[in-house]
């Protein structure tokens, strides 16, 4: 039988122009899905992006490749990931006037 664990790293968190999502140690699994629901979407003109960074460390990042679609409504969606370090997260930025977006952020790891 596979191992896996499903993490809510962020819960209905409001996020504005630049932001990182908690770090999630993840060297144990083989592949890993990040969900990411948009809660609630304000403001003027409103984009998220949303991006994997992968880490050996937790603490030095870099951009793994893989984007989630800009988002500009409520809505789930998905990211799968493999050939990943240690530690993973999302990074993102939220454009627009007065734009706010609130998020909850799962990741799905299985090994």
């Amino acid at each position: 039988m596979r191992q896996f664990y499903t993490a809510v790293v962020e819960r209905k968190r409001d996020v504005y122009e630049q932001f990182e999502t908690h770090p999630f140690e993840v060297g144990w699994a083989s592949e890993a899905i990040f969900f990411l629901r948009v809660e609630e979407i304000s403001g003027e003109g409103t984009k998220l992006e949303a991006r994997v960074q992968l880490s050996a460390d937790g603490v030095h990042w870099v951009d793994e490749g893989s984007e989630f679609p800009l988002v500009t409504v409520q809505g789930d969606s998905f990211v799968r990931v493999k050939h990943f370090g240690g530690w993973l997260r999302l990074c993102g930025t939220v454009r627009g006037n007065d734009a706010r977006v609130k998020v909850t952020v799962q990741l799905v790891l299985k090994e």
